[in-house]
């Protein structure tokens, strides 16, 4: 029932109030006895945190609400009050029909896979724990969330107070971000700023296409930067100030080299780029991999030489702040570098371009194709991990061969410090899921 980011998909088909309940009657089984409730600007969303609610009350639970907030916000809450659990109803970056439900624990980290699967059961087999009349949970509001965020964002980061910023908020809930720029004395111009759950105004997702207006934007003015969340602001994308939006893994590698020092590591998913462990190589620093998914990137930020976890779609994560992925913690960290350290655009220019390659196979039995090419790879290459995915280390570069989580695909990503080596090792990577897929 749950992936890596809760349950997502259309309302009215995969995500109900039937099911909001029972998630809510399932969390007050499991145990958690406080619960921090909150949720993106979607509309569909005030019905289904009314039945999380009323899940957890009806089973002896009580529910503290924090309103239409951010997901770092909510995350952030079940920390600082106590609670056992927490959950944002938000479909982050999908689009407008969708919503979700997001499960944090007391330590304001998500649900890993074991605690998910536990309510999945409860779930499936209908098996709650029925408050008496007299025992029923309370629901108590909670309306200094944000506030609390953002005095934490500017008790944290040094923010500067002389730069301009261009804030696209993209109709999503991370006024915050906007807000602690505004109060350190940045000069602050925010687009899609009104929360609008049907995202009028780009879609939700801050990829470069997405964000092309905020691009322009930046490029017409004297802006310092251009930052970018996605509707429940865990996200954070930037744009530098001649109006290019920054790739994801440049950002990471920044981010990286920032946070970690001489024999620390940085948690990334397999996916991730060697620009990253180029740039963490050079101050004595390496990478630690981890399956695609926030919730593992998080995961591997508990462990005490990890200074910092990131993945390149914009999932930035300071463990010693929080386990929750932060786009305004994210936001207001890369106003800071830019002030201590220059234009974003000459940070990111210093930075090597690697070739990447990256295609997708269609195909109903992609469990089994890379089920497949795990045997064959490690037949006939020495340095194979399996842990999401076979990715395959060679003294050129690297390939990815898995399995989309949400499609009929297996996806293929090969990168290399030249041209001519990303191409040879992509085609050896679709060599072998071609091989595969004649077996099966």
């Amino acid at each position: 029932m749950f992936g890596t980011s809760g349950v997502r998909g259309p309302v009215g088909e995969t995500v109900t109030a039937n099911l909001a309940l029972d998630v809510g009657r399932a969390l007050a089984t499991d145990g958690a006895a406080t619960v921090v409730i909150g949720r993106d600007a979607r509309d569909s969303g005030r019905m289904l945190s009314r039945a999380l609610a009323a899940g957890v009350t009806e089973c002896g639970g009580d529910v503290l609400d924090v309103g239409v907030e951010p997901t770092p916000t909510v995350a952030r809450s079940v920390v600082r009050e106590d609670a056992d659990a927490g959950v944002v109803v938000t479909a982050s970056h999908n689009p407008a029909p969708d919503n979700g439900i997001k499960l944090w624990s007391a330590s304001g980290q998500a649900f890993d896979d074991d605690r998910n699967d536990r309510i999945a059961h409860l779930v499936d087999e209908g098996e709650f724990e029925l408050a008496a009349h007299d025992t029923i949970g309370t629901v108590r509001r909670v309306d200094d969330a944000r506030a609390r965020h953002e005095r934490a964002l500017r008790d944290s980061v040094a923010i500067p107070d002389d730069l301009s910023v261009v804030v696209d908020l993209g109709n999503g809930v991370g006024r915050v971000t906007a807000d602690a720029l505004h109060a350190a004395g940045c000069d602050v111009e925010t687009l899609n700023a009104q929360r609008d759950g049907r995202f009028p105004g780009r879609p939700s997702e801050p990829t470069a296409e997405n964000c092309e207006t905020a691009c322009a934007v930046v490029a017409a003015t004297d802006a310092d930067l251009g930052l970018v969340h996605d509707g429940d602001a865990d996200r954070l994308m930037a744009i530098d100030e001649r109006g290019r939006f920054v790739p994801g893994d440049a950002l990471l590698a920044l981010f990286a080299r920032r946070e970690a020092g001489a024999g620390d590591r940085v948690a990334v998913p397999v996916d991730t780029s060697l620009l990253v462990a180029d740039a963490l190589t050079a101050v004595d620093a390496s990478v630690t991999y981890t399956p695609v998914g926030d919730a593992y990137v998080a995961a591997a930020t508990a462990e005490p030489d990890v200074a910092f976890g990131g993945e390149p779609s914009g999932a930035w994560i300071w463990p010693e702040q929080t386990r929750c992925p932060d786009g305004p913690l994210a936001a207001c960290t890369l106003a800071a570098m830019v002030a201590e350290r220059g234009s974003l655009a000459t940070l990111v220019d210093d930075l090597p371009a690697y070739p990447i390659r990256r295609d997708s196979v269609r195909t109903e039995a992609k469990r089994a194709v890379v089920d497949r090419v795990a045997k064959i790879a490690t037949a006939e290459f020495d340095d194979v991990s399996t842990l999401d995915g076979i990715r395959v280390e060679t003294a050129a570069g690297w390939f990815l061969v898995r399995a989309s989580g949400t499609e009929p695909l297996v996806r293929l990503t090969a990168e290399a410090r030249d041209e001519t080596d990303a191409e040879a090792l992509f085609e050896t990577a679709r060599d072998l899921v071609d091989r595969a897929g004649q077996t099966i």
